[in-house]
């Protein structure tokens, strides 16, 4: 009789580590805090004669306008925070909300198109314990809600104030008219063609949409959020053009405040879709332009939109990094 024969087992595998990078994991948020400074240091070693321009006109101006046109500008980030409170459903802690709206202005500083801010809201909406489909719905909304709110006050200044901006050389001839229209059905009926062809992008977007239409159906039955939502999206065009024509004021512009604001809205109007940081750049040179054509001088209207940056841009990037920074630090965002 043979004796039996053991077959002998494979050794098990050694278990994967949980962690394969634990070094690399403990740097990230470090390095995520850190981020935002070493771009604002960055930009403003690329840009630093702006920046020094700015900062001596400023030096010469009237501090008591500028003064006002401060105030104007911190207004700026609770008018954005009672706009997205507006655009959700849930009650969010002002406070943070504040303080996520001013570090917003600092990320949207560095990325075209919003993108930067609505990153930043959509972390805070997220750690706040939102779901994405709905904090999305809210981001949704929120960039609806603003330039139609613009455009509503755009209109109401032009009734208002027939003669206060000389739009001649502003309007668009025909054919740019007809390009622009032209554009803009294409990109419709694209998004429609994608949406009909590609099917795992249906089913996605179809639940968003529904949840963004609950969700503004909801809102707009409570008073408190219609307040917030438009009234908040409304008066931040107003407050820019505010600190606009109070740096103008600290400067000699010689326009009054209405015409300001009805240059910066028209100005935004025109350039607004073009995708720039903060839209520096293409809106700075139409507001230029437009006040100009209302009468000012080149050189005090330059002399403004720099101020108004340095102002706006420039002064409160560094905090507005460092409580980014905070924020990431504390698990805020």
């Amino acid at each position: 009789m043979s004796p039996l024969r053991l077959e002998t087992l494979p050794a098990p595998l050694p278990a994967a580590p949980r962690h394969r990078f634990p070094a690399a994991a403990r740097l990230v948020r470090p390095v995520l805090a850190l981020l935002p400074l070493l771009l604002v240091g960055g930009w403003a070693l690329v840009d630093r004669r702006a920046v020094y321009e700015g900062a001596a006109r400023l030096a010469s101006a009237d501090p008591g306008w500028l003064l006002v046109a401060f105030v104007c500008t911190c207004l700026t980030w609770v008018a954005a925070a009672c706009v997205r409170q507006g655009a959700l459903p849930e009650r969010l802690p002002p406070g943070l909300l504040v303080a996520s709206q001013f570090a917003a202005g600092a990320a949207n500083q560095v990325l075209p198109a919003g993108i930067g801010a609505h990153a930043v809201t959509l972390r805070f909406l997220q750690r706040r314990g939102i779901p994405l489909p709905r904090a999305t719905a809210s981001l949704a909304l929120y960039s609806l809600v603003k330039p139609v709110a613009k455009t509503v006050v755009l209109l109401a200044f032009l009734v208002g104030f027939p003669d206060v901006l000389r739009l001649g050389a502003l309007v668009p001839d025909d054919r740019t008219l007809l390009l622009a229209a032209g554009g803009a059905l294409l990109a419709l009926a694209a998004t429609a063609v994608t949406l009909v062809t590609v099917r795992a992008l249906r089913r996605p977007v179809l639940g968003f949409l529904r949840t963004a239409l609950t969700d503004a159906r909801e809102l707009h039955t409570r008073p408190c959020r219609v307040l917030a939502l438009w009234g908040g999206a409304a008066a931040t065009p107003l407050l820019q053009g505010s600190v606009i024509a109070t740096v103008g004021f600290s400067l000699g512009l010689p326009l009054s405040w209405a015409q300001v604001v009805l240059a910066l809205l028209v100005a935004g109007t025109a350039v607004g879709a073009v995708p720039a940081p903060g839209g520096i750049g293409p809106v700075d040179a139409a507001l230029v332009f437009t006040m100009a054509a209302s009468g000012a001088p080149v050189a005090t209207a330059t002399a403004t939109v720099i101020g108004y940056r340095v102002l706006t841009v420039w002064l409160p990037l560094l905090p507005g990094a460092f409580v980014l920074s905070a924020l990431l630090h504390r698990k805020v965002l």
